[in-house]
């Protein structure tokens, strides 16, 4: 979790991905792409779906324009996906604490309950003691008024 939070944005063969760099440069990677385009130099994958078919109709400036903007969107949805991790992640720590107070409450009630029903219990038998006690009294004063009468 901890990790999430010190991610940023690193170029890799013109490609933004996430690490745990800072040295990303969108300027080193724009121009890091057009070098490779003016040599000639072309990603291997020419049948990706980077640019559409059209694009292959497209002049070098065109496609460099497009790819730009490409990468822009990539590098603001990575932003994004960046931030709801880390609000996430926020999110799952203050679940985790909230968790662990109500753990601990959870425990603290149960040895409140454990401690109410021994003295529960406790006061059960005292009643029944003092009924007892009470029964023989009362029969002792039933003998005693009949004595007296």
């Amino acid at each position: 979790s901890s990790k999430i939070r010190n991610m940023e944005v690193q170029s890799a063969d013109g490609v933004a991905v996430l690490e745990d760099c800072i040295g990303f440069s969108l300027t080193k990677t724009i121009s890091k792409v057009e070098e490779k385009l003016k040599k000639g130099v072309l990603p291997d994958c020419q049948d990706d779906d980077i640019i559409p078919r059209v694009g292959n109709e497209m002049g070098a400036e065109a496609q460099i324009r497009f790819l730009k903007a490409k990468l822009r969107v990539t590098q603001e949805d990575l932003a994004n996906l960046v931030f709801e991790c880390r609000k996430k992640d926020d999110e799952n720590q203050n679940l985790e604490t909230r968790l662990k107070d109500t753990e601990e409450e959870n425990t603290r009630l149960q040895r409140t309950i454990s401690l109410q029903q021994a003295q529960t219990e406790k006061y059960k038998m005292l009643s029944q003691e003092a009924n007892k006690k009470t029964e023989g009294l009362q029969q002792e004063l039933t003998a005693l008024e009949k004595v007296l009468q």
